[in-house]
Protein backbone atom coordinates (compact mmCIF):
# COMPACT_ATOMS: atom_id res chain seq x y z
CA UNK A 1 0.00 0.00 0.00
CA UNK A 2 1.33 3.46 -0.87
CA UNK A 3 2.58 5.73 1.91
CA UNK A 4 0.08 8.35 1.15
CA UNK A 5 -2.86 6.07 1.65
CA UNK A 6 -4.79 6.38 4.88
CA UNK A 7 -7.33 3.99 6.27
CA UNK A 8 -10.20 4.93 8.48
CA UNK A 9 -11.03 2.38 11.14
CA UNK A 10 -14.47 2.04 12.62
CA UNK A 11 -15.97 -0.42 15.01
CA UNK A 12 -18.92 -2.41 13.76
CA UNK A 13 -20.50 -4.65 16.39
CA UNK A 14 -18.07 -7.36 17.49
CA UNK A 15 -15.81 -7.07 14.37
CA UNK A 16 -13.07 -4.67 13.32
CA UNK A 17 -13.63 -3.62 9.70
CA UNK A 18 -11.14 -1.78 7.55
CA UNK A 19 -12.96 0.00 4.69
CA UNK A 20 -11.53 2.58 2.28
CA UNK A 21 -13.69 5.69 2.21
CA UNK A 22 -13.48 8.89 0.18
CA UNK A 23 -14.17 12.53 0.75
CA UNK A 24 -16.93 13.70 2.96
CA UNK A 25 -18.24 10.19 3.53
CA UNK A 26 -15.08 9.25 5.36
CA UNK A 27 -15.12 12.37 7.46
CA UNK A 28 -18.80 11.97 8.27
CA UNK A 29 -18.40 8.31 9.27
CA UNK A 30 -15.48 9.06 11.54
CA UNK A 31 -17.32 11.94 13.14
CA UNK A 32 -20.52 9.89 13.62
CA UNK A 33 -18.77 6.86 15.10
CA UNK A 34 -16.64 8.88 17.46
CA UNK A 35 -19.61 10.88 18.66
CA UNK A 36 -21.83 7.84 19.03
CA UNK A 37 -19.28 5.81 20.91
CA UNK A 38 -18.41 8.66 23.23
CA UNK A 39 -14.81 9.03 22.01
CA UNK A 40 -13.25 12.51 21.86
CA UNK A 41 -12.42 13.22 18.21
CA UNK A 42 -9.73 15.65 19.27
CA UNK A 43 -7.61 12.76 20.45
CA UNK A 44 -7.59 11.03 17.07
CA UNK A 45 -5.45 12.00 14.10
CA UNK A 46 -7.38 12.20 10.88
CA UNK A 47 -6.07 12.40 7.36
CA UNK A 48 -6.01 15.91 5.75
CA UNK A 49 -8.84 16.61 3.43
CA UNK A 50 -6.50 17.39 0.53
CA UNK A 51 -4.92 13.95 0.73
CA UNK A 52 -8.35 12.31 0.73
CA UNK A 53 -9.23 14.44 -2.31
CA UNK A 54 -6.01 13.34 -3.94
CA UNK A 55 -6.98 9.72 -3.51
CA UNK A 56 -10.38 10.49 -5.08
CA UNK A 57 -8.89 12.42 -8.00
CA UNK A 58 -6.01 10.42 -9.25
CA UNK A 59 -4.74 7.68 -7.05
CA UNK A 60 -7.03 4.98 -8.38
CA UNK A 61 -4.50 2.21 -7.71
CA UNK A 62 -4.34 3.05 -4.04
CA UNK A 63 -8.11 3.19 -3.87
CA UNK A 64 -8.30 -0.20 -5.53
CA UNK A 65 -5.82 -1.60 -3.03
CA UNK A 66 -7.86 -0.26 -0.14
CA UNK A 67 -11.09 -1.52 -1.67
CA UNK A 68 -9.67 -5.03 -1.80
CA UNK A 69 -8.68 -5.13 1.85
CA UNK A 70 -11.43 -6.26 4.18
CA UNK A 71 -10.60 -8.02 7.38
CA UNK A 72 -13.06 -9.32 9.88
CA UNK A 73 -11.87 -10.26 13.30
CA UNK A 74 -14.28 -11.95 15.70
CA UNK A 75 -13.86 -10.60 19.19
CA UNK A 76 -15.39 -13.58 20.93
CA UNK A 77 -15.92 -16.99 19.45
CA UNK A 78 -16.59 -20.42 20.98
CA UNK A 79 -14.06 -23.02 19.91
CA UNK A 80 -14.96 -26.71 19.75
CA UNK A 81 -11.96 -29.00 20.11
CA UNK A 82 -12.28 -32.71 19.51
CA UNK A 83 -9.83 -34.73 21.60
CA UNK A 84 -9.51 -38.38 20.76
CA UNK A 85 -9.81 -40.42 23.94
CA UNK A 86 -8.33 -43.91 23.71
CA UNK A 87 -10.57 -46.74 24.76
CA UNK A 88 -9.15 -48.79 27.64
CA UNK A 89 -10.32 -52.32 28.12
CA UNK A 90 -9.84 -53.72 31.64
CA UNK A 91 -9.90 -57.45 32.19
CA UNK A 92 -9.84 -59.29 35.47
CA UNK A 93 -6.80 -61.34 36.31
CA UNK A 94 -7.36 -65.05 35.67
CA UNK A 95 -7.83 -67.19 38.78
CA UNK A 96 -4.66 -68.81 40.11
CA UNK A 97 -4.04 -72.40 39.05
CA UNK A 98 -5.01 -75.04 41.54
CA UNK A 99 -2.24 -76.29 43.78
CA UNK A 100 -0.59 -79.51 42.66
CA UNK A 101 -2.00 -82.70 44.12
CA UNK A 102 -0.05 -84.17 46.97
CA UNK A 103 1.98 -87.21 46.05
CA UNK A 104 0.68 -90.40 47.62
CA UNK A 105 2.63 -91.67 50.57
CA UNK A 106 4.92 -94.55 49.68
CA UNK A 107 3.72 -97.91 50.80
CA UNK A 108 5.41 -99.14 53.89
CA UNK A 109 7.79 -101.98 53.26
CA UNK A 110 8.01 -103.02 56.86
CA UNK A 111 5.64 -105.58 58.25
CA UNK A 112 3.51 -104.79 61.24
CA UNK A 113 4.44 -106.09 64.63
CA UNK A 114 3.41 -109.60 65.53
CA UNK A 115 0.39 -110.20 67.69
CA UNK A 116 -1.40 -113.24 69.00
CA UNK A 117 -2.73 -113.88 65.47
CA UNK A 118 0.65 -113.42 63.77
CA UNK A 119 0.09 -110.22 61.78
CA UNK A 120 3.80 -110.03 60.94
CA UNK A 121 4.00 -113.43 59.22
CA UNK A 122 3.67 -113.64 55.45
CA UNK A 123 1.78 -116.35 53.59
CA UNK A 124 3.94 -119.00 51.95
CA UNK A 125 3.34 -119.87 48.31
CA UNK A 126 3.11 -123.47 47.23
CA UNK A 127 6.67 -124.70 47.49
CA UNK A 128 8.65 -127.87 47.82
CA UNK A 129 8.29 -127.59 51.61
CA UNK A 130 4.51 -127.37 51.34
CA UNK A 131 4.43 -130.24 48.85
CA UNK A 132 6.55 -132.33 51.17
CA UNK A 133 4.30 -131.58 54.13
CA UNK A 134 1.19 -132.45 52.16
CA UNK A 135 2.65 -135.68 50.88
CA UNK A 136 4.11 -136.64 54.26
CA UNK A 137 1.11 -136.01 56.50
CA UNK A 138 -2.54 -136.92 56.08
CA UNK A 139 -3.44 -134.13 58.54
CA UNK A 140 -1.62 -131.53 56.38
CA UNK A 141 -3.14 -132.94 53.20
CA UNK A 142 -6.62 -132.49 54.70
CA UNK A 143 -5.83 -129.02 56.04
CA UNK A 144 -4.50 -127.86 52.66
CA UNK A 145 -7.94 -128.37 51.13
CA UNK A 146 -9.21 -125.26 52.92
CA UNK A 147 -6.49 -122.80 51.95
CA UNK A 148 -8.24 -119.54 51.05
CA UNK A 149 -11.24 -119.95 53.37
CA UNK A 150 -11.99 -116.64 55.13
CA UNK A 151 -11.32 -115.98 58.76
CA UNK A 152 -14.58 -115.73 60.71
CA UNK A 153 -14.59 -115.23 64.43
CA UNK A 154 -16.24 -118.29 65.99
CA UNK A 155 -16.33 -120.04 62.60
CA UNK A 156 -15.75 -123.79 62.35
CA UNK A 157 -16.63 -124.67 58.75
CA UNK A 158 -15.21 -124.08 55.25
CA UNK A 159 -17.54 -121.05 55.04
CA UNK A 160 -15.28 -119.42 57.61
CA UNK A 161 -12.85 -120.48 60.34
CA UNK A 162 -11.22 -119.04 63.39
CA UNK A 163 -7.94 -120.60 64.61
CA UNK A 164 -9.36 -123.22 66.98
CA UNK A 165 -12.38 -123.86 64.77
CA UNK A 166 -10.07 -124.74 61.85
CA UNK A 167 -7.80 -127.02 63.91
CA UNK A 168 -10.68 -128.90 65.51
CA UNK A 169 -12.44 -129.24 62.12
CA UNK A 170 -9.41 -130.87 60.48
CA UNK A 171 -8.74 -133.32 63.33
CA UNK A 172 -12.41 -134.20 63.53
CA UNK A 173 -12.01 -135.69 60.03
CA UNK A 174 -9.79 -138.31 61.69
CA UNK A 175 -12.08 -138.95 64.64
CA UNK A 176 -10.15 -136.73 67.06
CA UNK A 177 -12.15 -134.28 69.18
CA UNK A 178 -10.35 -131.06 70.15
CA UNK A 179 -11.36 -127.97 72.16
CA UNK A 180 -12.92 -124.87 70.62
CA UNK A 181 -10.72 -122.58 72.75
CA UNK A 182 -7.06 -121.99 71.88
CA UNK A 183 -6.06 -121.82 75.54
CA UNK A 184 -7.40 -125.36 76.15
CA UNK A 185 -4.87 -126.88 73.73
CA UNK A 186 -2.17 -126.67 76.37
CA UNK A 187 -3.97 -129.52 78.13
CA UNK A 188 -4.39 -131.97 75.25
CA UNK A 189 -2.10 -134.62 73.77
CA UNK A 190 1.59 -134.84 74.44
CA UNK A 191 4.05 -131.98 74.29
CA UNK A 192 7.04 -132.60 72.05
CA UNK A 193 10.34 -130.84 71.47
CA UNK A 194 10.85 -132.08 67.91
CA UNK A 195 7.54 -131.46 66.11
CA UNK A 196 6.47 -133.31 62.94
CA UNK A 197 4.07 -132.16 60.22
CA UNK A 198 0.57 -132.68 61.62
CA UNK A 199 1.44 -131.73 65.21
CA UNK A 200 -0.36 -128.77 66.82
CA UNK A 201 1.48 -125.48 67.47
CA UNK A 202 0.13 -123.54 70.46
CA UNK A 203 0.86 -120.00 71.65
CA UNK A 204 -1.03 -117.58 73.89
CA UNK A 205 -4.32 -116.75 72.12
CA UNK A 206 -3.60 -118.78 68.98
CA UNK A 207 -3.40 -122.33 67.66
CA UNK A 208 -2.37 -123.79 64.29
CA UNK A 209 -1.02 -126.96 62.66
CA UNK A 210 2.69 -127.48 62.27
CA UNK A 211 3.66 -128.22 58.63
CA UNK A 212 7.45 -128.43 58.73
CA UNK A 213 10.49 -126.33 59.62
CA UNK A 214 9.36 -122.68 59.98
CA UNK A 215 6.02 -123.56 58.35
CA UNK A 216 2.45 -123.78 59.66
CA UNK A 217 -1.09 -123.69 58.32
CA UNK A 218 -3.68 -121.69 60.24
CA UNK A 219 -6.55 -119.21 60.18
CA UNK A 220 -4.76 -115.90 60.99
CA UNK A 221 -7.18 -113.10 61.89
CA UNK A 222 -10.17 -111.07 60.59
CA UNK A 223 -9.62 -109.90 57.02
CA UNK A 224 -7.23 -112.72 56.22
CA UNK A 225 -7.73 -116.19 54.77
CA UNK A 226 -6.55 -119.63 55.77
CA UNK A 227 -2.98 -120.11 54.53
CA UNK A 228 0.46 -121.65 54.84
CA UNK A 229 2.83 -119.17 56.41
CA UNK A 230 6.01 -118.86 58.45
CA UNK A 231 6.06 -119.56 62.16
CA UNK A 232 5.99 -116.17 63.81
CA UNK A 233 5.44 -117.29 67.41
CA UNK A 234 8.27 -117.05 69.91
CA UNK A 235 8.90 -120.28 71.83
CA UNK A 236 5.58 -121.93 70.95
CA UNK A 237 4.41 -125.21 72.48
CA UNK A 238 4.13 -128.25 70.21
CA UNK A 239 1.46 -130.83 70.97
CA UNK A 240 0.97 -134.22 69.37
CA UNK A 241 -2.37 -135.90 69.45
CA UNK A 242 -3.36 -139.34 68.20
CA UNK A 243 -6.69 -141.00 67.65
Amino acid sequence: MRARTRAVAATAGAALVVVPLTGAAAAALVSQDLTTDGVNPDTLATAPIDEIASIEAGDGAAAADLAGVTASVTASEDIDIDIATPEISVKEDPPPPPPPAAAPAPASTSSSSSSSSGTGARPVAQSSAVAAAVSGSAIIAEAAKYVGAPYVSGGSSPAGFDCSGFTSYVFAKFGISLPRSSGAYYNVGTRVDSPQPGDIIVSPGHVGIYAGPNLQIDAPRPGKTLQFRAIWQTNPTYVRVTG
